[in-house]
């Protein structure tokens, strides 16, 4: 049976935990493309990522029961963040299961918020594995970083602004990891405008999602150390929902390597005042850098942003290698 995502319901839940985000016009990339070019700008987002969407929906819709065990999730930062940040404000306990390299500005952000964070492991998968563990040891609720509709949906509101701000929207570039993001976002553009063309994006070396599809199931690959680890992690092996809404709602796929997320950070910083992570940047990447060209020339394109968090000294090495 196919998963359904209520968009609507959504909508409603998250309010109160998110801000409706700027969608920018882009000089420099509208006459690379030829075509013009919006910038959604979910960097700038509360908490600084789209996961706030996904976390607030799954949160939300949680029992008084539920909510008085708590909560347990895994993250490479983002999602872990936005969990935090919801269940702070829901008076809910949660507890963060984190690889031991998660980026130290989204670590701190976790505990800021009241969240029991808990390095644990080389890996995102390893720290999914503890994540399980501590569900079922404690009771607690695991809140999925993707493959659960609700997070989708969430995730999806994203796609349902855009339409809003741009009605003749031809094209979206949307990063791709566990596929909470495109997924949601390609069900819920693809609901309203079928005929609007979404491009899915991946890191080189954080593309489980897209080898998979290739594969025609899930599968795992060995993690590599990459600028977009918001992207890394497995989808794992009996992905429920996530991996068939990606392969039955996208339309075309895009890689890119390490060197254009680093072009791609660098130019957001210096052109556009904006911090970019990698993950968040790796859209920005293939349009800057001609990986993706618009299948219908002229035709208007939205590029998300995804997530805004990164480490000064990282940003220090992005810009000073790009020059």
């Amino acid at each position: 049976m196919s998963t359904e995502l209520d968009l609507q319901e959504a909508r409603k839940a998250i309010v109160g935990f998110v801000t409706r985000t700027p969608l920018v016009w882009d000089s420099t990339l509208t006459e690379g493309a030829g075509s013009d070019v919006y910038l959604k700008l979910e960097s700038l987002q509360i908490t600084g990522s789209f996961k706030i969407r996904g976390a607030a929906n799954r949160m939300m819709a949680l029992t008084d029961e539920e909510r008085a065990r708590g909560v347990v999730t895994c993250s490479s930062g983002n999602h872990g963040r936005a969990v935090a940040h919801v269940a702070g404000a829901m008076g809910v306990q949660a507890i963060i299961c984190v690889p031991d390299w998660v980026d130290p500005v989204k670590h701190r952000a976790m505990e800021d918020s009241g969240a029991e964070v808990l390095l644990a492991g080389r890996s995102y998968d390893e720290a999914d594995a503890r994540a399980s563990e501590l569900e079922r040891e404690r009771g607690l609720t695991f809140v999925h970083p993707f493959d659960d509709p609700r997070v989708m949906a969430g995730q999806g509101t994203v796609g349902l602004e855009i339409l809003e701000a741009l009605p003749d929207l031809s094209e979206v570039l949307v990063p791709l990891s566990g596929g909470g993001l495109a997924g949601g976002m390609a069900y819920a553009i693809k609901k309203a405008r079928p005929e609007v063309v979404i491009t899915a994006v991946s890191a080189e070396r954080a593309a489980v999602m897209l080898e998979s599809l290739e594969a025609g199931r899930p599968i795992e690959m060995e993690e590599e150390a990459t600028l977009a680890n918001a992207l890394s992690g497995g989808i794992g092996l009996r992905n429920r929902h996530s991996f068939a809404i990606v392969r039955d709602y996208v339309d075309r796929h895009v890689k890119v390597p390490e060197g254009a997320i680093a072009q791609a950070m660098s130019y957001a910083a210096r052109e556009l005042h904006l911090v970019v992570e990698g993950g968040g940047a790796v859209g920005l990447a293939a349009a800057l850098t001609g990986a993706w060209t618009p299948i219908r020339p002229g035709a208007p394109t939205a590029v998300v942003l995804s997530g805004g968090n990164v480490a000064s000294g990282q940003m220090r090495r992005v810009m000073d290698a790009t020059g």
